[in-house]
């Protein structure tokens, strides 16, 4: 990094990661019976959160969100940790992911715990693609063909985790998924973990477009698998299939349903089910309609050579199903390097969804992308039920509800987790179209940028967050003339949990690294791909 400020805020990252390693001791088991020296519990422990988790038995040195205000690990938390900490310490980082899927963590029926508060909750499917990440670093920094063995070892407990989520998650079994809050807090006009007020259920965009991501990233994995032992090209193509089946069901409910994708607004949305069997779109440009640009994933035409078994099971499969290759990717085209895409969104439906995405009024600030649109300040989503008026309006900062304890707010402030998914997502876009597709960035700029430029642009928007600017100050600390200032404070960096939607200040939790820790690997100079 030849930046010295760059640097700085790395080291510091670096350093908060390694200081947020904590040891974590919890026996679910003892926990329930109590310590027979002392008083018997009282009874409704019995009958609580994580009376269902009594196999679970932790005692390990484990990366925390924020050793002072959340001292407990959270799945997800910890998959976008081991990236920071792939690129110092990667024996560390698979270590991590390798202990969530242990026999003492994972519960019998594959569900990774998500938290201490209720290891039961359902955190987004991200351990896959992490798992798939560290061992990409890994590889270039050693060498060679890579850790074969930790990738096998995940995979294989990664196939019981995404069992469970298809038997669990996917109420009638149409390939459309739930899941709850899904990490995101208040994003929604409900309590997605909750009893709906209206009854029924929700469709939801992020939890399906969540099970398309981790459908490629098993693929993925698989496929590097059956280069060095061809009985993985069979599980290969299980989850290609399984991929392709989601994205018909995000485009095409079926007659009389209505899609996550509302071609007016041009995004996506979820979709509430009521009782009496009337659907109705929940209008909340967030967040949750820009995750289905994570399912993305590219194949070259080499690795369709070396695995001549899932190539003609592939050719068979779309010839088959031609609806489905028409619907979702550009199998039957050659990008750049005649490599092939598979994606939720094909060309002129990403364009669509990134003019609202790098719109200025909307979702693009100056330090990144908004997990919920600008266009709510004005223009606030209402939603009437039971005689009460929910409402969901932009809030660049601190929450003013009390979903979640109220701590903690995706109505519009900046999340490091997303927007790297975002910048590596467009990375992998750009890599099968190349330098010819354009967008306009920022959306009625008549600026017009390559896919790839759009990631580097996000990238230093979200670095701005931590850096000096002309002025000297740093937009983390906001107006605070002491950490701008004083010697003793400027140049020592917190990493907030997130950050304000239109000035970058730093927001919530103030001791944490934790995912922002990502920065780190946002600095770090990219090698360059073919």
């Amino acid at each position: 990094i030849p930046d010295a400020d760059a640097r700085q805020v790395q080291r510091q990252a670096f350093a908060g990661m390694i200081w947020s390693k904590q040891f974590f001791y919890y026996d679910v088991r003892e926990w329930l019976q109590g310590d027979s020296a002392q008083p018997a519990p009282p009874a409704q422990r019995r009958h609580g959160r994580n009376t269902a988790w009594d196999h679970l038995n932790n005692a390990d040195i484990i990366s925390m969100p924020d050793k002072w205000e959340y001292p407990w690990y959270a799945a997800w938390d910890l998959a976008f940790h081991m990236l920071p900490f792939a690129l110092i310490d990667p024996g560390f980082a698979k270590r991590q992911l390798v202990l969530l899927t242990r026999e003492w963590y994972m519960h019998p029926n594959g569900q990774i715990p998500a938290y201490e508060w209720a290891f039961g909750d359902v955190n987004p499917p991200v351990h896959a693609w992490a798992a798939w990440r560290v061992f990409q670093i890994d590889r270039v920094q050693r060498g060679g063909r890579g850790d074969l063995p930790f990738l096998e070892r995940v995979f294989h407990k990664l196939l019981l985790n995404f069992t469970w989520w298809v038997n669990r998650k996917d109420t009638d079994g149409r390939n459309v998924f739930q899941g709850g809050f899904l990490g995101l807090d208040n994003i929604g006009v409900f309590d997605r973990s909750s009893e709906l007020p209206t009854g029924g259920f929700i469709d939801q965009s992020d939890g399906t477009s969540w099970m398309a991501m981790y459908s490629l990233n098993m693929m993925r994995i698989a496929l590097e698998l059956a280069r060095h032992n061809n009985v993985y090209e069979d599980i290969a193509t299980k989850f290609f299939e399984h991929f392709l089946h989601i994205a018909e069901a995000m485009t095409s409910m079926g007659e009389g349903e209505l899609g996550l994708w509302d071609d007016e607004d041009k995004f996506f949305y979820d979709v509430l089910h009521m009782p009496d069997g009337r659907m109705e779109r929940i209008k909340v440009r967030s967040m949750v309609g820009l995750i289905p640009l994570f399912a993305v994933e590219t194949i070259d035409a080499d690795m369709l050579e070396k695995l001549p078994g899932f190539a003609r099971r592939l050719e068979w499969f779309l010839n088959y199903r031609p609806d489905l290759a028409a619907l979702v990717s550009h199998w039957d085209v050659g990008g750049k390097g005649e490599r092939r895409l598979l994606s939720l969104l094909r060309g002129q439906r990403m364009k669509q969804l990134l003019r609202r995405m790098l719109d200025e009024t909307e979702f693009l600030s100056e330090f990144g992308v908004r997990a919920l649109s600008r266009f709510h300040a004005e223009h606030p989503y209402e939603f009437d039920v039971n005689g009460d008026r929910l409402v969901v309006a932009y809030q660049p900062a601190e929450s003013d509800t009390g979903f979640f304890g109220g701590n903690s707010n995706w109505r519009g402030p900046i999340w490091f987790p997303v927007n790297f998914l975002i910048i590596e997502s467009l990375q992998k876009f750009h890599y099968y179209y190349g330098d010819d597709f354009k967008v306009e960035c920022p959306t009625g700029s008549g600026n017009y940028m390559t896919i790839k430029e759009v990631s580097e642009e996000l990238t230093r928007r979200l670095a701005r967050i931590f850096l000096k600017g002309p002025d000297g100050k740093r937009p983390v600390y906001g107006h605070d003339a002491r950490m701008q200032t004083d010697a003793h404070f400027r140049d020592h960096l917190q990493f907030y949990e997130y950050f304000h939607g239109d000035t970058g200040r730093g927001v919530g939790a103030s001791h944490q690294t934790g995912w922002t820790a990502l920065i780190a690997k946002l600095l770090q100079p990219r090698r360059p791909t073919g």
